[in-house]
């Protein structure tokens, strides 16, 4: 349980879960961290704890630097229990700390622990010396909670993000120069695109109130801390941020009998003969929480089912509810699916696109099975659709 130095007296602490596969439904196949740092100055800094069950993982890294009971301050940028889960221990440990936390996060963690801890709350833009140090606390609210909160540590060009930037990896490899830089950029982007999504605007926000930063160090709360391609990382939340989309089509199905699979690849080769990328997601092969990472920049999104009971299927429900809950913007969507008599699935599909503020594109909708020449239809239909 060794800490890992970001530099001079400036310790990662935090605690690797190599077991979890599923956060809040999002499968996170390749585990997780949960990130603390400790500042050792004339007051012993720790920003953010981790979540309940890797506390003494925690701890025991921290006893390799200095006694946990002598942290003074105790930072929580977010609320969120994998974040603040350690808190009571620690507090208990640390029992002359104060915990600084945002306006939002004081009531929000006596709502969570039912506390009456030695809260600091600090306004954006405050700052707080810590011996040859300072701490300056910046708000972002909705980023992705009404609490969430950024530490900047302006001597070292450190910048503590919390969830931003992060990413569901488990690793003994700490820095992006460490690790495969594929894997850490499809795991940050399948991160912002179910956690994220939907608060497109306070990301933004919160990119330009941290954009006069000097950086050398972004460490932030889940996976690889970044030090080599922080602009990398920061270019691609811009451009997931700003909405921005590729000429890319997700075609997203479930099928009984194989009539919604025909349909779904007659859609395939349209957009192929119009030169668009394409991504095929069956539903009972690909979790939800993988498919909406090539959601989050296609241009395109199919959506297809078979009638069930008078009803879509439950998959294709379930990753409808999903992403309209993630909300992506300026889409352009089709339904489409087969039926064998009474036909309601794909209006149901089209109804909850357009709860999703898309574009839609004329429906398709086809009895039992396609034969060879409805399929080419279909094919004809949705080309006659794209520019």
């Amino acid at each position: 349980m060794q800490p890992v130095k970001l530099k001079d007296d400036i310790y990662w602490v935090g605690g690797i879960d190599w077991a979890v596969r599923n956060f809040h439904g999002y499968l996170t196949q390749r585990g997780s961290t949960y990130n603390a740092y400790l500042i050792v100055d004339e007051k012993i800094t720790l920003i953010d704890t981790v979540k309940y069950y890797l506390c003494d993982e925690m701890l025991e890294r921290i006893s390799k630097i200095v006694d946990p009971s002598k942290i003074d301050y105790v930072v929580s940028n977010h609320v969120e229990m994998d974040h603040s889960g350690s808190l009571p221990q620690v507090m208990e440990i640390a029992k002359n700390a104060t915990l600084i936390t945002s306006t939002k996060g004081m009531p929000g963690l006596r709502a969570h622990y039912h506390k009456d801890w030695n809260f600091k709350v600090v306004k954006s833009g405050e700052s707080i010396k810590i011996g040859k140090r300072t701490l300056t606390f910046v708000h972002v609210p909705m980023a992705h909670w009404p609490d969430s909160m950024v530490t900047y540590l302006p001597e070292d060009k450190i910048l503590f993000p919390n969830d931003a930037l992060g990413q569901h990896l488990a690793s003994t490899e700490r820095f992006d120069d460490e690790y495969s830089m594929g894997i850490i950029m499809h795991e940050a982007k399948k991160y912002y695109a179910n956690i994220l999504m939907l608060y497109d605007k306070p990301v933004s926000a919160a990119l330009k109130a941290i954009s006069g930063l000097e950086i050398d160090i972004a460490a932030p709360s889940h996976g690889i801390i970044w030090r080599s391609h922080i602009k990398d990382i920061v270019s691609a939340y811009q451009k997931w941020s700003a909405n921005e989309t590729e000429n890319k089509a997700v075609i997203i199905y479930d099928s009984m009998w194989g009539s919604t699979a025909k349909i779904a690849k007659a859609i395939q080769t349209a957009f192929e003969n119009k030169g668009t990328a394409t991504k095929m997601m069956c539903l009972t092969k690909n979790h939800i929480s993988d498919v909406i990472v090539d959601v989050l920049d296609a241009k395109y999104i199919c959506v297809g089912s078979p009638t069930l009971n008078n009803n879509m299927m439950p998959t294709v429900a379930s990753f409808l509810t999903y992403m309209k809950g993630l909300a992506p913007k300026n889409r352009i969507g089709l339904a489409f699916g087969s039926f064998g008599w009474s036909g309601q699935s794909v209006g149901q599909v089209k109804e909850m696109l357009k709860d999703t503020k898309m574009e839609l594109m004329e429906q398709i909708k086809v009895q039992y099975v396609p034969d060879e020449n409805t399929l080419k239809e279909i094919t004809e239909k949705v080309e006659s659709q794209l520019s």
